[in-house]
């Protein structure tokens, strides 16, 4: 009784708990053609208990992002998490097709006390504002997970960096990718490998040289070798980030592409081509001659390698008569002996009781066939009479 008042105790309170909460509501301002990312920590989440984030020790937390009234994030946007220890990143590039409104619902699970918050994130996603970006360069930086470059701080390095190998201008960061998305792979768990992360920037001033040296094709040619590509400037990025210049991708927009040609849809006639003519009305064929070629071919060629087969079994026999008169005299008085030995042992097997062969006697003349009774076992007499 007192164990079920107990679980009645934990399901009110859990259910005060849930009409008590309400998720708050967070309005964001994403821009097309722009990186977007947003932190999920406990800061963002007030509404959490006080006692689950003690000073002391950190509390796992883990997030759940999907948009409302759907099962998974819009196609757009990314949710990343190393472990619970640390913050949850929600990232992405919307395009013009995601242009509008956009709520995510966001629900952060404490996994000591498995308490639970929501919050709601509005995303009004418009156009961005100044000028167009029509140079775009990406970059593969090998020494940095995705986790580590979405925080706004070393995202603003890695501009600052580039600056010194772009032209003068404002360089904008368009999106940024793991490594693990675009085919990559996972590395070996060794101090210092790290998976990857595609960064994509871009400006409205024009490439410089040095990062067309790069993304040519002789640099590329290089790098399928196996060298070093050319890099004819400085590289303002190392040691903070190690970028694989062979994975570099330059793309100009500045020139509008031609417009592909619509094809006009005709009438489904086709124009007279005096090359080709095709016939009106097909000819008629006999099939029989093909049929009994087909067939009687075979028949016959058959038939022939069974007569032939025939002749050499029946009829090219050489016969008994002609095989021992072929035979010498002596090889068939031994195949005579033999067969007269063969049907003896064969009689005495069948009767027991008949006297044992000549050639078994103990004492025998073989040139006189007299038999004598035995005096001395043979077996018994050593060959050497010295030896007894």
């Amino acid at each position: 009784m007192a164990a079920a008042l107990i679980w009645i105790s934990l399901l009110v309170g859990l259910l005060e708990g849930l009409g008590g909460t309400e998720a708050q509501q967070t309005t964001l301002h994403p821009l097309v053609g722009r990186a977007f990312v947003h932190t999920l920590d406990h800061e963002s989440f007030p509404h959490l208990p006080e006692h689950v984030f003690p000073v002391p020790a950190p509390v796992p937390i883990t997030y759940q992002a999907h948009l409302q009234g759907h099962p998974d994030l819009p196609r757009w946007l990314r949710y990343t998490q190393r472990n619970p220890y640390q913050p949850g990143f929600l990232y992405g590039t919307a395009t013009p097709e995601d242009r509008g409104y956009q709520v995510i619902e966001v629900t952060a699970y404490n996994r000591d006390s498995f308490d639970t918050t929501q919050q709601m994130l509005v995303l009004l996603i418009g156009d961005p504002e100044g000028p167009l970006l029509p140079y775009q360069a990406e970059f593969l930086v090998r020494s940095h997970d995705v986790e580590e470059v979405l925080p706004s701080t070393p995202a603003s390095h890695f501009l600052a960096a580039l600056g010194g190998l772009w032209e003068p201008g404002e360089l904008q960061l368009l999106n940024i990718t793991s490594a693990l998305d675009r085919g990559g792979r996972v590395p070996l768990p060794i101090e210092g490998r790290k998976e990857g992360v595609y960064i994509k920037v871009g400006s409205a001033s024009p490439f410089s040289t040095c990062l067309k040296m790069v993304a040519s094709p002789d640099s590329h040619a290089r790098c399928a070798q196996g060298q070093p590509p050319l890099l004819s400037c400085y590289d303002t990025l190392a040691p903070h980030f190690r970028v694989d210049w062979c994975n570099v991708s330059l793309v100009d927009k500045s020139v509008p592409e031609p417009a592909d040609e619509v094809p006009a849809p005709g009438d489904g006639i086709l124009e007279h081509d005096p090359f080709f003519c095709p016939p009106t009305e097909a000819t008629a064929r006999d099939f029989l001659t093909d049929a009994l070629v087909t067939l009687l071919v075979p028949l016959l060629v058959a038939l022939l390698l069974t007569l032939l087969l025939a002749y050499v079994m029946c009829c090219r026999r050489e016969g008994r008569l002609k095989r021992d008169q072929a035979t010498s005299d002596i090889q068939m008085v031994h195949h005579c002996t033999i067969r007269g030995n063969t049907e003896e042992l064969r009689q005495m097997a069948s009767s027991r009781e008949v006297p044992r062969p000549l050639s078994t006697l103990p004492m025998f003349n073989v040139r006189t066939g007299e038999r004598l009774p035995p005096q001395v076992d043979s077996a018994q007499v050593p060959l050497i009479l010295d030896q007894h």
